[in-house]
């Protein structure tokens, strides 16, 4: 793998497409450390300290991990690309929906041109009332941001507590956001792997030192730091194995002749994931579970605020590991179904020509991919969720912040894998041996 990594450097073009993206994360992480205008940023300095002794944090966990810190912060970059995912999210639910996307994405390059103009546009209004959202939050509740540390904190001096500070604020957010989605795709379009999810990779791999660092100093560096680094190895080696896993079913094409020539007779498989939905069922199912404190905070009933506190404000109580459990299981199975249509693939199958042996074509062929698709999503479903509560778990049992599990790790190994093969195919194009030979 060293060789082939310094075989990488030697080719010019490939050399200057990884100083490339190195160069553009730089630029991004830098950019997590500016601090917005109109922030006192020894009072926010103290806060973080605070927070970080007591190892609280607040509902936006999520939202920081994505953006490796810069959220509380308060940076420019605050935000991070999560405007970004929650659009491209929402654009591809209003493709089931809306007859005109669904049609753009039939068109190929062109309609998929015209999707992602439009998810540039979503991510600019989402990324506005997130900004907003967020100032409000600082300024109100600053607890839901760096926990119990956060109790009555002017993060914001009143006297810089203006409407044009605070358009001001809002503008940064929003430019940071904006800045963000175009270095993604400069990574995307002349750099090494796909922007957008390495800019995730290196925010959630630049945190897991600070995490390491508590863990070593909640035990006084005994062994508890082994363990947690032995079992994160082991995880990672599954969830590898896990995420390559995948259910091929053997497709074959008809001979057919045009002319004088001879066409089809090949024969394929179409591979069937068993995690087919990726990270999205544990952005769902965090999002979802946001909504109980939001509510509370909006209806402001000492009754239901004191049960939204008790059962689902943290992640230690059963009732929010358990509620989550479910919801990651129910957003694989929603999330599968919305992006593979075995009644779509089963058209174009017999459209070219294709069967499935021992399969009729048309409805049965969709039927059967559907039967194949149910049960090969629950091993896969069980597998995320369990993947997704281990932290909780972890910091119920234990009181410490579990690195590895949750969205983190899919999103390390998923990238990390995707980013290798990129490598690897570059290699070989020019005769080298690539990353994963065996």
């Amino acid at each position: 793998m060293l060789r082939a990594f310094a075989n990488a450097f030697k080719i010019p073009d490939l050399r200057g497409k990884i100083l490339f993206t190195l160069a553009i994360i730089a630029v991004y992480r830098f950019g997590s450390f500016v601090p917005i205008p109109g922030v006192d940023y020894e009072v926010l300095r103290s806060a973080l300290d605070q927070a970080e002794a007591a190892g609280a944090g607040g509902a936006t966990a999520l939202i920081d991990l994505f953006s490796g810190g810069a959220l509380t912060q308060l940076a420019v970059f605050a935000l991070g690309i999560m405007p970004y995912i929650t659009s491209s999210i929402i654009m591809q639910l209003l493709t089931v929906v809306i007859p005109k996307l669904e049609e753009w994405q039939r068109e190929g390059e062109t309609g998929t041109k015209k999707i992602t103009q439009w998810t540039r546009y979503l991510t600019i209004v989402l990324a506005i009332l997130q900004a907003t959202g967020l100032l409000a939050i600082i300024r109100n509740q600053p607890e839901q941001l760096f926990g119990p540390a956060g109790q009555g904190l002017q993060v914001i001096p009143s006297d810089l507590n203006t409407l044009w500070i605070t358009l001001l604020q809002i503008l940064t957010l929003t430019a940071g956001t904006a800045f963000i989605m175009w270095l993604g795709e400069l990574i995307t379009q002349r750099g090494i792997g796909n922007g957008m999810s390495l800019m995730i990779f290196a925010a959630i791999v630049s945190s897991l030192p600070g995490q390491g660092s508590a863990i070593l100093r909640s035990d006084g560096g005994n062994i508890l730091f082994p363990i947690a680094m032995a079992v994160g190895l082991l995880l990672i080696v599954g969830v590898v194995f896990v995420e390559q896993g995948q259910r091929r079913i053997p497709v074959q094409y008809a001979k057919r002749q045009v002319g004088r020539r001879m066409y089809g007779g090949t024969s394929t498989y179409i591979p069937l994931k068993v995690n087919q939905s990726g990270v999205i069922p544990i952005i769902f199912a965090s999002s979802l579970l946001y909504l109980p404190s939001l509510a509370a905070t909006i209806i402001n009933r000492p009754g239901f605020t004191n049960f939204v506190d008790n059962y689902f404000s943290t992640g230690s109580h059963w009732s929010y590991i358990l509620t989550y459990f479910i919801l990651v299981v129910f957003f694989a199975y929603f999330y599968t179904a919305i992006t593979f249509n075995p009644i779509d693939i089963a058209d174009n199958m017999k459209k070219y020509g294709g069967f499935i042996p021992g399969i009729r074509p048309g409805r049965p062929t969709a039927e059967y991919l559907d039967r194949v698709l149910t049960r090969i999503t629950l091993p896969g479903s069980l597998y995320l969720a369990s993947l997704a509560i281990l932290p909780l778990l972890v910091l119920s049992a234990a009181g410490i912040q579990f690195p590895f599990g949750g969205a983190t790790l899919l999103i390390v190994v998923g990238v990390g894998l995707e980013t290798m093969k990129q490598l690897e195919s570059q290699l070989m194009q020019r005769h080298y041996e690539g990353f994963l030979k065996t």
